[in-house]
């Protein structure tokens, strides 16, 4: 968990139950308890704690805040003879939240695709067993990773060029590889996807992406003359949020082509942009089409908490993820223009 975080209240009149404590501590030969034995007189306290590095600064933390007061009052610039009669110079602190502990939900996040209203969108859960889970990864470990910034990827059927968001359909890598016929066949069969007519089904195209805690995706939509309408995605080893984005002009793009972990700026009021989210858990399987894969960016929050139905889950220590699409052979020819790069 951590020592407590402190600092300067906003306000600089707020009262605490904890006080920033100056001209006490180990490195001028006064330990925490001879502090601890000192602050008890006005009050319980929750403990006493290093304001940082020094040895000098100290943070006595109170259980209420008319016990600090009183501390504040009867100790603060005078001469402390219980303390070797070192005068203590004190002012409040408030505790403040550890950033490994804050939590990002300002998008609520559903646990069914069909909770997002988004068309085109589906999400199976436990689509591959747990063992068919742990006979995946170690096919991939068993082969060259490719290292990214901030993952590794391998590539199948065709390379994906990050540089121009596309692929060089004139260099064909092979065909996918055989541990992913199961899942192919899977796909062709699975009668959940109503918008994907089992005929049309055909995927030459594997990107494997390995995310350590913490590293996402930034916002993007696959491009429209890359890949045909549907996008597979299996999740495998470990949980995130998926977050999709709506923009009601249409003209948003990222500012920087050069990599999927571009971090980009986008316009936070919420006045043209609509947000969603869904929690992917290990082993589903996610299908974007339609609308929900040529109008909305979709994206994986950089950060290593997620919430979830009220409930606070932790990235595991890798997510491997992966993404099954069609190369496309000629234009797009979707209904939404003002996304497509064909059409523009």
């Amino acid at each position: 968990m951590g020592l407590p975080r402190f600092g300067r209240p906003k306000n600089g009149d707020e009262l605490s139950s904890n006080l920033f404590v100056a001209n006490c501590g180990p490195a001028v030969g006064i330990s925490d308890d001879e502090i601890a034995s000192v602050f008890s007189k006005f009050g319980e306290l929750n403990g006493v704690y290093a304001a940082d590095d020094s040895g000098t600064r100290v943070i006595v933390s109170f259980s209420d805040v008319g016990s600090a007061q009183s501390a504040f009052m009867a100790l603060h610039g005078k001469p402390c003879p219980e303390l070797g009669g070192r005068s203590l110079f004190i002012r409040y602190s408030v505790l403040q939240p550890n950033p490994q502990d804050q939590v990002k939900d300002l998008v609520p996040v559903s646990m069914t695709a069909s909770d997002l209203n988004i068309p085109g969108l589906y999400l199976l859960h436990d689509f591959v067993s747990a063992t068919e889970e742990e006979e995946l990864l170690q096919s991939v470990d068993s082969r060259p990773w490719n290292s990214l910034a901030k993952r590794r990827v391998q590539h199948y059927g065709y390379e994906f060029c990050y540089d121009i968001r596309n692929v060089n359909t004139k260099r064909c890598l092979g065909e996918l590889p055989s541990f992913l016929s199961p899942i192919l066949e899977r796909i062709s069969s699975c009668p959940t996807f109503k918008n994907a007519d089992p005929d049309r089904i055909v995927l030459d195209q594997l990107t494997v992406n390995e995310y350590p805690p913490g590293v996402g995706l930034s916002p993007h939509i696959d491009t429209h003359s890359a890949f045909e309408d549907l996008i597979f995605s299996l999740s495998l080893a470990g949980p995130c949020i998926m977050e999709f984005r709506r923009y009601g002009d249409g003209d948003w793009r990222p500012r920087v082509a050069s990599s999927i972990d571009t971090k980009v700026d986008c316009p936070e009021d919420g006045s043209n942009c609509i947000k969603r989210a869904i929690y992917l858990p290990p082993r589903s399987l996610l299908l974007l089409s339609g609308e929900a894969r040529y109008a909305w960016h979709h994206y994986i929050p950089h950060h290593k908490i997620d919430k979830v139905d009220g409930k606070v889950i932790r990235r595991a220590s890798r997510r491997v993820s992966f993404t099954l699409r069609k190369v496309r052979a000629g234009l797009c020819k979707c209904e939404f223009p003002q996304y497509c790069d064909s059409q523009r």
